[in-house]
């Protein structure tokens, strides 16, 4: 029975291993988003957020606590006293003081009243919490852009061993005419025989695509983190362009300048909170407790052991007002406008390579988009002067390397066709980068 179960589970699982999933680009995307450990660790640092906003909040609460402290006293300490206090004039006297036990149990209460530094400390948080959020946001940009590359990497190695199972069916359909020929004795074996040879190499060539299909279908797994046993096709698409996307952009909606601005805000708070040294700091202090004392332990004795119990209670008032702490504070303020400085030219520096970023994909969209024509155009000729040399072939007027040239020269021109379009993906993803607009490749087919 154990090994029919064994047997069953296994079988189960090498079919789920074999079911296909057609996976659309949103679906990656989503499916990253979810899954992705990258993702993961952007949302718990927006948790994290949440914790460091409550640990400051915790500043401004109540602070009380319970202390409790038993002492024995074997040797009890004495101390020398005249005789007159006693009625021995002219000796002295040891009186030792205290009591072989005592307990004090105090509960104590602790409140700021002002303190610049918490205020500070409770706006900081907020801005640190919208720093985690943005910073959710560019990963997810981030992983959106990698999954697309890599999808689009896979249409192209598809689409690669795709051409060459066509330029196989081309090389097939030659073997066949010249095969034709040469019973017919119009054609020399050696021509027969080269044909077989560049059919072999494209057989060959067909193989190895196969492996790079496989290589980056698991790239885009892993990179979406699916399970590498789960097989995946990609749906037949058209990535054709028909008009250049919208070129307009603006820098201040991208998730690295707003990150730069957050950053800067973050420096700014940390700037106030180390002049907030400057400040005094008021504090409002208060205790109530019993005292113990005997001869006995005196956590479970009262007066008829000898042991005596009295409550005592304090309030205080707390004031600390900063007068001169050798120009540390003014060292510290300086430390903090310098860093701020730094930051502002990281953005001026961000935007100045976003502005780049964004003219070049504009410039690589518009030359894809030319390549792209002059490429169909290149099929479609390389098309007609294979069949016309075919023809030519068959007629005396062409030799075979004219053939395989023709071939090699579609197969090409195919390899090009995909390639350009390719590169137009890529270009379409920055400059949809460029303008903060990643997210829209979910409505992208």
């Amino acid at each position: 029975m154990k090994k029919l179960i064994l047997t069953l589970i296994l079988s189960g699982g090498f079919l789920y291993a074999q079911e296909n999933k057609v996976l659309t680009l949103p679906e990656a995307i989503s499916y990253a988003l979810e899954h992705k450990a990258d993702a993961e660790k952007a949302r718990l640092d927006i948790r994290k957020g949440d914790a460091q906003i409550a640990e400051v909040k915790s500043n401004a609460y109540p602070n009380i606590s319970f202390n409790s402290s038993t002492t024995y006293n074997p040797l009890l300490q004495e101390s020398v006293l005249p005789g007159e206090i006693f009625g021995a004039p002219g000796q002295q006297v040891k009186v030792a003081f205290g009591q072989k036990w005592t307990s004090s149990n105090m509960v104590q209460l602790t409140q700021n009243l002002f303190n610049q530094s918490v205020f500070v400390g409770l706006k900081a948080a907020k801005s640190t919490k919208e720093f985690y959020l943005l910073n959710a946001e560019l990963t997810e940009e981030q992983i959106i852009e990698k999954v697309a590359n890599a999808y689009f990497q896979v249409y192209q190695a598809d689409q690669m061993l795709k051409n060459a199972e066509s330029n196989l069916a081309i090389t097939n359909q030659t073997i066949k005419i010249i095969k034709g020929l040469y019973d017919a004795g119009l054609a020399r074996k050696i021509d027969y025989d080269r044909v077989v040879v560049a059919r072999n190499n494209v057989s060959s060539g067909v193989k190895q695509l196969e492996n790079t299909v496989d290589l980056a279908e698991n790239s885009l797994k892993f990179m979406i983190g699916m399970p590498m046993a789960q097989e995946i096709t990609l749906p037949e698409q058209t990535f054709d362009p028909a008009l250049l996307p919208d070129r307009s952009t603006n820098f201040s909606d991208r998730s690295e300048v707003k990150l730069v601005n957050k950053q800067i805000e973050l420096l700014q708070w940390q700037k106030k909170a180390t002049e907030a040294e400057y400040y005094p700091t008021v504090s409002l202090s208060a205790n109530y407790g019993f005292l113990g004392q005997g001869d006995k332990m005196p956590w479970w004795n009262g007066k008829d052991n000898g042991v005596y119990w009295s409550d005592m209670a304090s309030i205080g008032l707390n004031v600390r007002v900063p007068i001169f702490n050798g120009f540390a504070t003014k060292s510290r303020v300086e430390l903090n406008k310098i860093e701020i400085e730094k930051a502002q030219a990281d953005l001026r520096e961000t935007e100045l390579g976003l502005d780049l970023q964004h003219k070049n994909a504009i410039t690589k969209l518009e030359n894809n988009m030319t390549m792209i024509d002059m490429q169909k155009e290149n099929v479609s000729l390389a098309e007609s002067v294979l069949s016309n040399t075919r023809s030519n072939y068959q007629h005396g007027l062409a030799t075979l390397n004219d053939i395989l040239d023709a071939e090699r020269d579609l197969t090409e021109a195919k390899n090009n066709l995909t390639k350009a379009k390719l590169d137009y993906k890529l270009a379409e993803i920055d400059l949809l980068k460029s303008q903060g607009k990643l997210k829209t490749l979910n409505d992208i087919n």
